[in-house]
């Protein structure tokens, strides 16, 4: 009997741990104040439609300090139509990673190149893509790719003018640019596409293969995938209806993406709700689901694996992957004040006054990651915020402030 009781004990008090961590559903009074804040913040969030659900981990020197899934993966289905039975979110659910695909892709995959020697930082890009040439293009080097300062177009609508990656890279390099070299940082999906195409290049695979060779498979990564329902994936935060932002930027040069396409000459805009299907149109229509800038998709979990890979100088499990200098390299501020490939800059990585080192990248589905090394602190935010549809002004939910909220409270509470 007295055996039966401490083993009621041990199970009862292991079940009251779990809960203040939001590992089981349930709530619990003596909740620490990380949860019981940021439970308030996505609960009111979710509760005003502004996002449809989320999924959140902080994490510090080993100990998951809140974890938890909140709303729905899937809310709002093609015309806004509310479902009856909407699917409730949980921490394994795979989300559509838009812009975190530049960090959690693309930029490995130019760390693993330079690693084995295949990529110098400060040579030419077109000493790894030869179309990629001609007047001031030939000074524009890997480096001012990953800083975004290679005076590269922003945006466009690339999938008028390419049906697959080799088109849409011929396409880019005939392209004029539209800044100097150099001169400041404008954030480029076209920059990152072209660093793709190099990765491609230089490894002989696709970008996925090669990442899931060199990267994800060994670190044991089960949902890290371009084009997930290829290899089985099921669970999915549903995304946009459609594309009606990307419809908007092309049709309305007020908009503040002007392009010269005009949006009746294309007749590929979906009109169905986006479920395990990458949202940006240049992944999906000019690259087939796979490119360097957009179309990852990932769990909470397997980002942290990625995360704590950069927090332990590139060792997993006593191997090396990428060497420590390499991983430095990466996360050494530049001149506008970010790394190569990461943000570090508090306009960036929605963070203000960020200890020394910080790093992180947002995703334009509604994704974000913190990563703060002083403090082996990071901060996974991974939201559907697009599944609730277009504001009145045509935008989605801007979930900045939310992000600097979020990144406070926690961070406060790991100074305590």
């Amino acid at each position: 009997m007295k055996a039966r009781r401490y083993i009621f004990a041990v199970v009862s008090v292991g079940l009251l741990f779990l809960l203040s961590l939001g590992l089981i559903q349930g709530e619990t009074p003596t909740a620490p104040p990380v949860i019981t804040s940021v439970d308030s913040l996505l609960q009111k969030e979710i509760a005003q439609e502004n996002i449809s659900g989320a999924v959140v981990q902080i994490k510090q020197s080993g100990a998951i300090l809140h974890r938890k899934a909140y709303g729905y993966a899937h809310l709002y289905d093609y015309g806004m139509v509310k479902l009856d039975q909407p699917e409730p979110m949980i921490t394994g659910h795979l989300f559509d990673l838009a812009s975190l695909t530049k960090v959690f892709a693309t930029t490995f995959g130019v760390m693993l190149l330079v690693d084995d020697g295949k990529v110098l930082l400060d040579k030419p890009v077109k000493t790894y893509l030869p179309k990629f040439s001609g007047p001031h293009k030939d000074s524009v080097t890997v480096r001012h790719l990953l800083t975004h300062s290679s005076g590269l177009y922003r945006w466009q609508p690339l999938y008028y003018h390419g049906r697959n990656s080799k088109e849409t890279l011929q396409y880019i390099c005939d392209l004029p640019l539209k800044y100097p070299v150099g001169e400041a940082r404008h954030y480029s999906d076209l920059g990152f596409m072209l660093l793709g195409y190099l990765i491609e290049n230089q490894s002989g695979q696709s970008l996925d293969g090669f990442l899931k060779k060199r990267l994800y498979n060994p670190l044991g990564l089960k949902h890290t995938t371009f084009m997930p329902e290829r290899s089985g994936q099921e669970q999915f935060a549903a995304t946009s209806h459609g594309n009606p932002f990307e419809h908007h930027m092309v049709a309305d040069d007020n908009f503040g993406y002007y392009c010269s396409e005009d949006v009746e000459d294309f007749t590929g805009w979906r009109h169905y709700t986006l479920i395990g299907e990458v949202n940006d149109g240049n992944s999906y229509y000019a690259n087939k689901g796979m490119a360097g800038h957009a179309g990852l998709f990932s769990t909470v979990d397997d980002l942290q694996a990625l995360i704590n890979l950069l927090l332990n100088k590139g060792r997993f499990n006593g191997e090396q992957l990428i060497r420590e200098e390499i991983i430095d390299l990466f996360l050494t501020k530049d001149e506008f004040g970010n790394g190569l490939g990461w943000g570090m800059s508090p306009e960036v990585i929605k963070f203000r006054n960020p200890p020394e080192g910080s790093f992180g990248h947002t995703g334009f589905t509604g994704t974000n990651v913190l990563v703060i090394p002083e403090y082996n602190f990071s901060l996974i935010l991974l939201t559907n915020r697009q599944n609730v549809g277009l504001n009145s002004d045509g935008y989605y939910y801007n979930l900045n402030p939310l992000r600097r909220q979020i990144a406070k409270i926690a961070f406060s509470y790991v100074k305590e």
